[in-house]
């Protein structure tokens, strides 16, 4: 019997498809064949596939690096529907019996989700490396790129990882990447020899629109209307927790008639799963979210994605509007700007990373605690709290300076000559990191202000080619609303006129309890994602 068909067959014995998707097949090949591959395909693709498949046929363990804890979770819930159930997901909510049941069996399961994050601690280490580790895969790869530099640096150390693992076949996994990104996930991973397999990313029945506006009552004024013609499932993007939080207010006592809530990454864990899940099983129609949320979301209709704010770059911009129209039906994108929402991602930029001035700040306090013969604070956030860092700005500087040696657990190591050096390589890096995000910022006004088709102008970064669309393609190609029928969802009528009271009871898990996420959300006002 030939591979293909044995392919097939297993596909179908496993997961009941009878048949593969674009680039599924080619990827599983190579994997099997033994190479390493980097991954890109379309959003909705079924990217999972070219790892839950391999999962099963080779022998030993799959680690599955993801992003979020929700992604995993979720991963592990549609195994377990399938009756996959040698698959767990390693996470923080666990407690320390369930964490030491399943490290003790860590060898009897065939997927292993975990943060890379997780994976940095040496237990688990030991763990794997006493396990055959069969395949190593970093789903939404382009996180390396995008946050490894600054928010989650621990995915900068996955190549250290994959050595200590002894070199597992690697499989990393994206929907969004430029050749340049692209080369940024193979050098970080230090696998050259990777197989490449790039498939288009553009999807024929999305379509864009931009739509210029005066203000920010302007802007509520238009959602109102669209989301009151519209009862779909719907995605509404912010650059700001707090306006995420009171446009979700005002759009709730406005509309009546739809289950509205906020999602951002400053709420507690359990309450973002809680909203996510309730999304999923549509018992709310918008959620109104920083771009904490939506990755590896697998909601087949959502029909309407809305950007408030001006994305940071045209990658978080695909991979945001790629949520929408799954099923592959008509789906609509919209970018509402107005010429102040310039300066919103501009401060975000300007203030993600550490100014001179901490880094300066920085450098005395670790020369003083040298003199002094004193460690490193074991409590991050007391040096947060005393410098006014963010906490991905310490992630970001504390990732340096044990980088260039300048600590070694919480020891110091001081060298005047070194440290000088050190200064000025911290200093460049933080200056190249923002012209390059800036760049990236000035590429995704360009196409805000495109004059000619919105689509071919989007992708053109990515791909040579592109799908072209006769009808509703985007805005700048003739696009009206009264063209739009998307299906509408049932209205579910609701008493509470109160919105806290309505998201209290939407987030009720049980019979006898409630999360009630306003009680925690009233502490929420750092203005972050």
């Amino acid at each position: 019997m030939n591979q293909q068909l044995t392919l097939e067959q297993e596909l179908n014995k496993y997961f009941n498809y009878s048949s593969f998707r674009l680039g599924q097949k080619e990827i599983i090949e190579d994997i099997l064949q033994g190479n390493d591959v980097l991954g890109i395909l379309p959003t909705g693709s079924g990217k999972s596939i070219c790892y839950q498949l391999p999962a099963m046929l080779l022998e030993g363990v799959t680690i599955v690096v993801s992003p979020l804890i929700s992604l995993m979770i979720d991963q592990v819930k549609q195994l377990k529907a399938i009756q996959i159930k040698r698959v767990v997901a390693l996470n923080s909510f666990m407690d320390l019996d369930e964490r030491k049941m399943i490290y003790k069996n860590i060898q009897s399961y065939k997927l292993i989700y975990i943060s890379p994050e997780l994976l940095q601690q040496k237990e688990i280490i030991r763990l794997l490396q006493q396990s055959n580790i069969s395949l190593f895969v970093i789903d939404e790869a382009h996180c390396i790129s995008q946050w490894g530099h600054e928010f989650r640096p621990d995915y900068l150390k996955l190549n250290s990882i994959i050595e200590k693992l002894n070199h597992p076949r690697t499989l990393a996994l994206s929907a969004t990447a430029t050749p340049e990104v692209q080369q940024d996930i193979i050098h970080l991973l230090n696998k050259p020899k990777m197989v490449k397999h790039i498939y288009p990313m553009d999807r024929t029945n999305l379509t864009f629109c931009v739509e210029k506006v005066n203000d920010e009552q302007e802007k509520m004024d238009h959602i109102v209307q669209l989301l009151s013609a519209y009862h779909v499932p719907t995605l509404i993007y912010f650059s700001s927790r707090m306006v995420s939080e009171n446009i979700a207010k005002l759009l709730s006592e406005k509309l009546p008639n739809h289950n509205i809530a906020f999602y951002h990454g400053g709420m507690e864990q359990m309450d973002r799963i809680t909203i996510q899940q309730q999304f999923m099983n549509d018992q709310l129609d918008v959620i109104c979210c920083t771009s904490a949320f939506g990755m590896g979301i697998n909601k087949a209709n959502i029909r309407f994605i809305i950007h408030y704010h001006l994305p940071l770059q045209i990658e978080s911009y695909i991979q945001e509007v790629g949520r929408a129209g799954r099923d592959g039906e008509s789906s609509v994108c919209l970018l509402l700007f107005s010429n102040n929402d310039f300066y919103i991602p501009l401060n975000l930029i300007k203030n993600e990373l550490p100014s001179e001035e901490i880094l300066s700040s920085i450098f005395r306090y670790l020369y003083r605690l040298y003199t002094e013969r004193r460690v490193l604070p074991t409590n991050e956030v007391e040096i947060e709290n005393l410098f006014q860092l963010t906490e991905t700005q310490w992630r970001f500087l504390r990732y340096q300076i044990e980088k260039h040696g300048m600590i070694a657990g919480n020891r110091i190591n001081f060298n005047e000559e070194e440290w000088k050096q050190i200064y000025q390589k911290i200093e460049q890096l933080i200056n190249d990191r923002n012209s390059i995000k800036e760049k990236k910022l000035n590429e995704i006004l360009q196409w805000v202000h495109e004059k000619g088709c919105l689509r071919k102008s989007l992708y053109k970064s990515f791909q040579p080619y592109y799908t072209e669309v006769k009808e509703k393609c985007c805005s700048n190609c003739g696009f009206s609303w009264s063209e739009w029928n998307p299906v509408k969802m049932n209205i579910r009528l609701v008493d509470e006129s109160n919105w806290e009271s309505r998201l209290r009871k939407l987030l009720l898990i049980g019979e006898n309890e409630n999360l009630s996420t306003i009680q925690h959300q009233n502490r929420f006002r750092k203005d972050e994602v």
